[in-house]
């Protein structure tokens, strides 16, 4: 198996940008900001206490997990601390939840690349179920009932469905209807369903609403989220699941704890007690997430808006720093002008030939001949202190850095185009 395309992409960039060349960092899927000085010192406390070089509890410190139980207690999902399993990073206990379930997996298409990676390793039969519209993250509803039927039929049934709210690789958000329609069918079919909600503080609109699968189908949803998206804080490597309500939920925590015991026996303790801190949601915590937010959307828009000038079709953002432009109406433009007549071909010339990163959608399921990018737009915001001045500006896009990039990144799709 190959190295995940958005870690890939993160050490070719790097890499580039080392030997001088002047690459326009749109592939990974990184924060871009600054760790809140706070988190550091609880950090370093947590570090210095007594207990800090000690193995910790499998499923987590109790701390972590009453924190966490808290957080999704005031997002309406009612939570006790026995629900709660941490591990290092959400990836592992995605994982983890899939080793301990049964049949094939269900996915969106697009989807992020490990869910598919993820189920290859434990190897079992993979269903990509097309988006509706507009809602990336949840396979269409009456899309994934035949699926789940046909394979039923097949003798090989579909035991789990994951969606992503909201959305990496769209950064949209699928509507309440459509998460409502999922969870009958989950039902119908008796589907694990394994809710990946780590961008569910970035969504663009803070009062637009948001139904997780759990409030409709608590009996059989997993709930996934970390802090390394919505407070930057990806090299931490902490996460948490929130198991289902009633027995399924209790076997499969323990059957998650047995996993971990035996592949990272906790996560770092210091990591914990500074992260449970954190889904505390102190004041300074929470005012640093809304500057985040309002800043992942500014860049987000401006970004999809210079795809969208040269003629892509793409969806404006809703969440998250990402976007899904798709050039498949140059097909032939792009074959004839560029010898490009795929996903990958695209996103090999933008690199090689414009020094613009992105990542193809055959690598979140799509066809390769579709020619869909994922962009990932939160790099843009420099480096060091150009981090923490892009935070606090009233008008972030025109900061010189961020404006010198969009400009570069204007002129190289004006030049894919023949449009300068």
């Amino acid at each position: 198996m190959a190295v995940s395309a958005t870690l890939a992409i993160n050490q070719l960039t790097a890499e580039r940008l080392a030997a001088g060349r002047p690459v326009l960092p749109l592939g990974f899927g990184e924060a871009g900001l600054p760790v809140h000085p706070d988190l550091v010192a609880a950090l370093s406390t947590a570090a210095a206490a007594g207990a800090s070089g000690s193995y910790g509890p499998v499923a987590g410190v109790p701390a972590l997990r009453e924190a966490a139980a808290g957080y999704w207690r005031r997002r309406c999902l009612p939570t006790t601390a026995a629900q709660v399993v941490a591990g290092p990073g959400s990836k592992p206990l995605l994982y983890a939840v899939l080793q301990a379930s049964a049949g094939g997996v269900a996915l969106p298409r697009p989807s992020w690349v490990s869910y598919a990676a993820q189920a290859q390793l434990l190897d079992r039969e993979v269903h990509h179920v097309p988006t509706p519209d507009g809602q990336g993250g949840v396979p269409d509803p009456d899309l994934l009932d035949a699926a789940a039927a046909t394979a039923r039929d097949a003798g090989r049934p579909i035991g789990l469905v994951v969606l992503t709210l909201p959305d990496n690789p769209t950064g949209t958000l699928a509507g309440s209807g459509t998460i409502r329609a999922v969870a009958d069918v989950a039902r119908r079919h008796d589907l694990l369903i394994v809710s990946d909600e780590i961008y569910r503080d970035l969504v663009h609109d803070p009062v637009r609403e948001f139904l997780s699968p759990a409030e409709l189908a608590p009996e059989r949803t997993v709930v996934t989220t970390g802090l390394s998206k919505n407070l930057a804080l990806g090299g931490w490597r902490i996460g948490v699941a929130r198991m289902p309500e009633g027995p399924l939920g209790d076997r499969l925590g323990a059957e998650v704890a047995a996993v971990a015991s035996e592949v990272w026996s906790g996560p770092a303790n210091p990591v914990q007690h500074a992260a449970a801190w954190a889904f505390e949601e102190p004041e300074q915590l929470t005012e640093r997430i809304a500057t985040s937010r309002s800043l992942h959307a500014r860049v987000a828009l401006a970004v999809a808006d210079r795809f969208a000038a040269a003629g892509a079709s793409v969806h404006p953002p809703s969440a998250a720093f990402y976007l899904y432009p798709d050039f498949s109406a140059y097909a032939g433009q792009l074959a004839e002008r560029w010898s490009v007549r795929t996903g990958s071909g695209l996103a090999t010339l933008l690199l090689d030939s414009f020094d613009v990163a992105t990542l193809p959608g055959a690598a979140f399921g799509d066809p390769d001949e579709r020619l869909s990018l994922r962009v990932a737009t939160s790099m843009l915001y420099g480096e060091g202190e150009q981090r923490d001045k892009a935070l606090t500006a009233a008008d972030p896009v025109a900061l010189p850095w961020i404006a010198d990039r969009l400009d570069r990144l204007d002129a190289a799709l004006g030049r894919l185009l023949d449009r300068t």
